[in-house]
This record gives structure tokens, sequence and C-alpha cells, in this order.
């Protein structure tokens, strides 16, 4: 006994000396580093993988005498690590030497190789932290076998399932040449995926959800995951909130639990689901958060612009009409977001200030995947923005997919624009210089948005400002685009489905019949379709579609007609003044929201409202019906547990998406992961507007001054990069901007985290490059990252 004693000590002694000897931070490997081998802040890679086998090899031998299960099963964790890092070492390698050669530049490096290279180092250095807390602490009295044995089982999976995509990414290496990350030739996603094995997704969602991101990232993702599938639980119980409640707390504490119905809801949920889940970014405690936590502005006011012809002028000085869309949901008034942080002279409704009008506007596009969200969830940071830039900022409310997909949404951002351009005085501006910004979906609009200005002749905007872009709206794989296979805001499912309802309106037919309004869903005009269900492309134009513009001379008879459709019922009603034919909205007016908007809101209503809080503001009825909540709560949570203890790990039933209820559901828990290429069953139109990475040479090489801002981490990353390189061998001015850590959609989370913080204030400093805004008042922090 002593002997062995003093052989444990020897063991964690010599564990300390090696832990001395090679220091690795537990930060993720950053991917701007990753490819060159002892750049500055890090470690030489194979030493690194190196390192990790020594420890594993450390353990494996301290527990192998081990006959307890546990011990047992750590010793074949430890053995199952080291052999994943020997089949993983040669693929990464090879992939690391290769990925500089896709940068944009070399004072941008970023790209999907590069990206897929620092997560797998970011799970070696995972691994590594974990070996080393079992090295030092395996000889404690309270060492945690059966804690330990979960979270390297856990690590094994996962760097065996980041081997499966490697084994994708040499695919890709010989389908493309060099420089281009995308296929040169037709090749499928399905193609792609029969190459290999199954990735199993679950080990992406548990124990080591979020390693790749940043640690101040991790705590939120968590949060969110969590979140998701509790939600889940709600909105599949039919109305057994306190059931759902109880099984959905299981997610905190189970992360195999929580993994399995992640994975099972990216797989199998609507994009209903993924609205009524984005859209509790609407609910009533987060639309309370940007005016308790954000830049205090004195104008925040919503403009419903009805649907009338727009008159404007060329760049030829020819006076053109454009009229209001109409395509799949007929005629609507169009919301829009002014933001200012001054009352600026003539500005309506705001009554009278001695500060004339900024020079300078920026017409922004929200992001929400096409399907969700808008200008007030996106408020946390347009209000910072606002502030720092000291010009107003224009968001469009577009409408949203399924029910108003390709091009609704890119024909009102265009309406939108040339009503911004006559209405100048009344938004606070002379608009000297126009700048473009959107996030996500909204910065594949206000390309479109671009693209269809140029085509008009109209005058187009001074610069274009897009964070993490999607612009290639289209199933061409790419390697960034498998990182959505391990996103915990972006799930694959989530991403191939609110595609599918904005790309593809054949496809999403179903779902747009539930819910809606089918007497208000009623357009004269509607978007030619071939026999497939598609956009059809007009082979003249190399792809640009032949749907009816919203840019086009118009008849008298025509302007009779639209006269004729302007009744008070079909707009969004105000009793605030009108501002040349457009009405203004204080916070708490109707804002039209459809039907199926109005689902998700009862779903997330009721989830809040009953479990959250109390939306009544008066003290006292707040407590009676508080106390009488409670009651209820504690009777109902006594007569879930009754039910619920003998099926603890139990879940409730997500159907798929289909146009009716379906007869047989499947327990979610049940289900066996699929290979991703499931999702793939539908086409999309090579359309410029739908995809601006295809459109004419002629029009980019026209394009103003762009600046990408984008994360490595993102799926999109590849579209921005192969976007940025094509305006760049144009000739055109571009810049890209690539952040280590954060996630798709950072912007919405610049309020929890420092460095998503630190990223918005980067897009302030690049929209006011682009804006050349002398006003701007100046700021003390640090701006670059």
């Amino acid at each position: 006994m002593r002997l062995k004693w003093i052989t444990g000590t020897i063991r964690f002694a010599t564990g300390i000396v090696w832990k001395k000897r090679m220091s690795f931070t537990e930060s993720p490997a950053k991917a701007a580093l990753c490819c060159e081998e002892g750049g500055e802040g890090t470690p030489p890679s194979f030493a690194m993988y190196e390192a990790l086998k020594d420890s594993c090899q450390n353990n494996a031998t301290y527990f192998q005498p081990d006959d307890s299960e546990n011990g047992q099963r750590l010793y074949q964790g430890f053995v199952t690590l080291i052999d994943h890092i020997d089949t993983v070492w040669p693929l990464v390698d090879h992939v690391r030497k290769v990925a500089p050669l896709y940068d944009f530049d070399a004072n941008s490096p970023g790209n999907g190789y590069r990206s897929f290279v620092s997560v797998v180092d970011s799970c070696v250095l995972h691994g590594l932290k974990l070996s080393r807390q079992v090295c030092t602490g395996r000889d404690a009295l309270l060492f945690r076998k059966g804690y330990f044995v979960k979270e390297v089982e856990s690590c094994g999976q996962l760097l065996a399932s980041l081997g499966t995509c490697l084994h994708h990414l040499h695919t890709l290496l010989s389908w493309a040449p060099p420089g281009e990350l995308f296929p040169a030739e037709q090749h499928s996603p399905e193609e792609l995926f029969s190459q290999a094995d199954t990735i199993n997704q679950y080990c992406f969602y548990g124990r080591c959800l979020g390693f790749q991101f940043l640690p101040s990232m991790r705590g939120i993702l968590k949060g969110i995951s969590i979140c998701m599938a509790g939600f889940s639980e709600a909105y599949y119980s039919h109305g057994n909130l306190i059931s759902s409640v109880w099984t959905g707390g299981q997610y905190l504490i189970d992360p195999e639990m929580r993994a399995r119905r992640i994975v099972n809801i990216s797989q199998s949920a609507s994009v209903e689901f993924c609205k009524a889940f984005w859209f509790l970014a609407e609910s009533e405690i987060m639309k309370r958060v940007p005016s308790l936590m954000s830049s205090t502005v004195a104008v925040n006011k919503l403009i419903t612009i009805p649907p009338e012809p727009i008159t404007v002028t060329t760049t030829e000085g020819k006076e053109t009409t454009v009229l209001p869309p109409t395509v799949h949901i007929g005629l609507q008034g169009l919301n829009v977001r002014l933001i200012s942080v001054n009352k600026r002279m003539g500005m309506a409704g705001e009554g009278s200030s001695t500060l004339p009008p900024s020079d300078g506007i920026v017409f922004h596009c929200h992001g929400g995947g096409f399907v969700a969200q808008s200008s007030k969830s996106h408020e946390t940071y347009l209000r910072e923005w606002a502030a720092k830039l000291n010009v107003p900022i224009l968001s469009i409310d577009y409408s949203l997919a399924p029910q108003a997909p390709f091009p609704r949404a890119l024909e009102e951002v265009f309406y939108a624009y040339c009503w911004m351009v006559n209405n100048f005085k009344e938004i606070g501006t002379t608009g000297k210089r126009i700048v473009f910004a959107g996030d996500s979906a909204g910065a594949n609009l206000i390309a479109g948005c671009t693209l269809k200005i140029l085509m008009a002749g109209l005058r187009k905007p001074e610069g274009l400002f897009m964070a993490y872009a999607p612009l290639l709206v289209s199933f061409i794989p790419s390697p960034a685009r498998l990182l959505c296979l391990m996103d915990p805001l972006l799930p694959f499912g989530f991403m191939m489905r609110c595609l599918k309802a904005y790309a593809s309106p054949n496809g999403s037919k179903k779902d747009e019949k539930q819910g809606t309004n089918q007497a208000n869903a009623v357009s004269n005009v509607t978007t030619p379709l071939d026999s497939n269900g598609f956009l059809k492309v007009s082979a003249s134009q190399e792809g640009i579609s032949e749907e009816p513009s919203s840019f086009e001379e118009v008849s008298p008879s025509d302007l009779a007609e639209l006269q004729a459709h302007k009744s008070g019922s079909e707009r969004r009603q105000s009793s605030d003044t009108t501002i040349s034919a457009a009405s203004l909205q204080s916070e708490h007016t109707a804002t039209g929201v459809t039907p199926p908007a109005e689902k998700c809101e009862k779903y997330v209503s009721e989830f809040l409202e009953r479990y959250v809080l109390d939306s009544d503001t008066e003290s006292e009825g707040r407590r009676t019906r508080s106390q009488h909540r409670i009651s209820e709560a504690a009777t109902g949570i006594m007569g879930a547990m009754s039910s619920r203890l003998a099926y603890i790990t139990g879940s409730n039933n997500i159907a798929r998406p289909t146009q009716e209820d379906m007869a047989v559901r499947s327990n979610l828990d049940a289900l066996i992961a699929r290979s991703p290429s499931d999702e793939f069953i539908f086409s999309v139109p090579r359309d410029p507007f739908l995809s601006p990475y295809w459109a004419d040479e002629q029009l980019l090489n026209r394009f103003p001054p762009v600046r990408i801002l984008t994360v490595h981490l993102d799926p999109c990353l590849d579209d921005c990069v192969m976007f940025a390189k094509k305006l760049k061998k144009l000739g055109n001015v571009v810049g890209i901007d690539v952040l280590e850590g954060l996630p798709h959609g950072f912007l919405n989370f610049s309020l929890m985290a420092k460095e998503a913080n630190e990223g918005s204030k980067l897009c302030v400093e690049r929209i006011k490059q682009l804006l050349d805004v002398d006003e701007a008042p100046p700021t003390a922090e640090n701006n670059h990252l």
C-alpha cells in the first residue's frame, strides 16, 4: 500500500513538472494563427498534439490496473483518444499547410479550411485541459471517476467526429482549384456526405458544447441551447406547460439529453418552430432590455410606408415610378424604424430643433434567417451605432418567409430605399452620404438591393457594410458550411429550413398554408415558376430572374388600379402625424403582425407570462395574479411529478413539417442520427438577386466601396471571402475583417460579452469610414480587435 502511495506521488509530481515545462492556453485556438507554426501566442501545433498524447498515455498507464468499471472506462477512453489523435494529425496537418492559399489576402487570414483547423486544435486544447485535470486530481479522495468518464468519452467522440469532417475537407480540396472555396464543377452535398461516414452531431451539443468559442460566449451559448430544448417542450406540449417545464429543467443537468433533443429538433422541427423560438427576442422582457442597457436615443419610432407609387429621379435626371411590392402577399404597408441619438431640424413629429440635419444616413436591414426577428430585436446594437455614429439609422421591417418568400423582402427593401431618397428631410438628414448596413439575411438583402438600384439607374449608396453575410444562397458545399453541423445558434437543420422557406416557395407551400390568412395572401402579381415550382431563369441575363420588378413605368390605368387598392383596411393605421404619405407609430401601436407571427407570439407569451413575468404594471393586480399562478403551478407540478418520475428521460413529440397534423408522431429521443444530406431535397434558382455572388461582373464592378465583417466560426464565412475576392479582382474597393471566437449573429450579444461588444465597435469604425463623417463624436475606446 505504501509503495502504491509513493508511486502515485511520483506520478503526480511528474505531471506537475511536465505541465510547467509545456504551457498551453485554455482559450480556443486562433484561426488566424493556426496555420502559422510557432506563431505569436500559439504553441507549435505538433507539440500540442504530442502533449495531449503524452498526457493521455500517463493517465492510461495509471488507470490500467484499476479493476473498477469507471477505472477501465477511463483507461479505454484515454487509449481511444490516443488512437484518434494518430488518425486526425496527418489529416489536419495537410489542411493546415494549404489553408493559407484560400485567404482573401495576407492581412485578412480567414477561410473555412483555417476555421476547421482551429476547431480541431481547440478540441485538442480542450482534451489537454481535461487530461491534465484528471492527472492532477486522480489521487484525491473525492476524485469523481463517473464525471470524468463521461467527459473523456465525450471528448473522444468529438475528436472522432472532427476526423470525419476532415475527410470531407480533403474531398472538397480535390473538387476545387487552389484559392477557390467553392467546387469548380457541379458537386452536390449528397455526393460529399457519401464520401465518408455519417457525422455524429450529438457530441457537438452535449458536454463539449461551445468548446470552439471564446470563454465569454460559452455560457451564453449553453444557456441558449438549454432554452431551445426547454422551449421545444413547451411548443410541442399542446398546452401542458407545467409538465414541459418539469421535463425541460432536466436539460440543465443532463448534457446528453440536451444534445439528443437539440440534434433531433434540428432534424425534425418545422420552420414555424424556428420562428417561434427566435420570436423570444421579441418578447416583452427582451423589448425592455435596450432601453435599460443600451445608449439612450432621442428618436425611436416606427414609420409605416403605405403601398403607393413612388416617383424617383434616375442618375440621368429622368423621372420614373416605382410600384409598391405585390408579390405573394399583395399590397401592404411597410414598417421602417427610425433611430437617432438627437432630434434634428425637419424631423416630422419631433417638434422644433436647432440641430441641423445630418449629412449621413445608415440604411439598415436586420438578420434572422429571412424568417424571423425585426428591427426591434436588433435594437440592442442599433442604439449604440446611432449614438457613436451620430447619424440617423433607418431599419427596414421587411416581410418574412415562408408567408412572404423571395423576392418579396428584396422588393420591400428596394421600395423603402426609394421612399427614403424622397424623404430625407423628414428623417433628419440631407442624404449627402448613404451607407447600407446589414447583418446575416439583412446583408444579403442590401447587396441584392444594390443590384436593383444599379439596374434601375438610381443613385447608389456611398458604401456597403455587411456582417456575416450569406451571399450564395445555394447548397454548393464549402468548408465553412460544414461548421453549421456544430453551431449552437445556427444548427444545420435550422439553416436548411430557413433557406428553403425563403428561396424555394414551392417547397415551403405546405408550411405557408398553416395559420395563414388566405384572404390577405392573394396577390395580383405572382412570381413566374417553372414546371418544378422554381423561379424561372433567363439565359440571356445569365440567371437573372424574370419576376415582375417593382421598378417599371406605370400607365394611367395602373395608377387608377393602385388608387382603388388604397383602402384604409390595407394600411397599418396610426393616429400619429403623417409624413409624406407615411404614418408614424408609437412603440405600442399595432404593427400588422401576420397570423403565423401571432401563433408564435401566443406560445412565447404563454411560456413567459406563466413562468417568468407578469406583464401587468399594477402591483395589486400583479400580486393577485402571481398568487393564483403560484398555486396553479404548485398543483401542476405535483401532478406532473407523479407522471414524470417513472419516465424522467421522456420527451414530447415533434411533428415533421407538413400541411396537416401528422397522424403518427415519433419520439425525438428514439430517432437515430441520419446523414445531413437528407435535408438537401430541394433546388434553389441561380438568381443574382437571391445570391449576389452570381451577379454579372459589369454590375459588381459598379458597386460602391464594401466593408465585410465576419467571424472564423461562421457557416457563411466562405461566402464573404469569395465575394470579397470577386470584388477585389474587378478592382473594387473592398476590405474584410474576420474576428476570432465569436458566433454567427454575435451583434445580438453585444451587451452580454466583451468581445462581442468590441466587434460591434469595429462595425461602427467600418461604417464611419464609409460615411466619412466628421461630425461623429470620437470615442475613447480602442476599436481595433
